[in-house]
């Protein structure tokens, strides 16, 4: 029986920031919470912990509607996620 593999953090923070650049770099949380999966705290806590690192930021229209969007310290962190998994792809670890 195969085992379903659980998401560790590193991709669940992938997973988050890739949701909003999939996104137009512009998604409001709710829509986000869904695709990513997660509990309501869970996803409270990463988006909060995401927000202090400064890889995403919140920000509000003119009828006061959040959005959330990535910093460029967000787009990095996709970048060099992804040369990580080439490399561990390349090398069948």
């Amino acid at each position: 029986m195969d085992k379903i593999k659980k998401r560790d953090r590193i991709e669940i923070v992938y997973d988050i920031l890739k949701n909003i650049q999939d996104n137009q770099n512009s998604i409001k949380p709710t829509p986000l919470m869904r695709y990513s999966n997660l509990s309501t705290n869970s996803f409270n806590e990463y988006i909060t912990e995401l927000i202090e690192k400064e890889m995403i930021k919140e920000l509000r229209d003119k009828k006061n509607r959040k959005y959330i969007t990535l910093t460029n310290k967000g787009m990095e962190f996709i970048e060099k996620y992804k040369q990580i998994r080439g490399f561990i792809e390349e090398f069948n670890l």
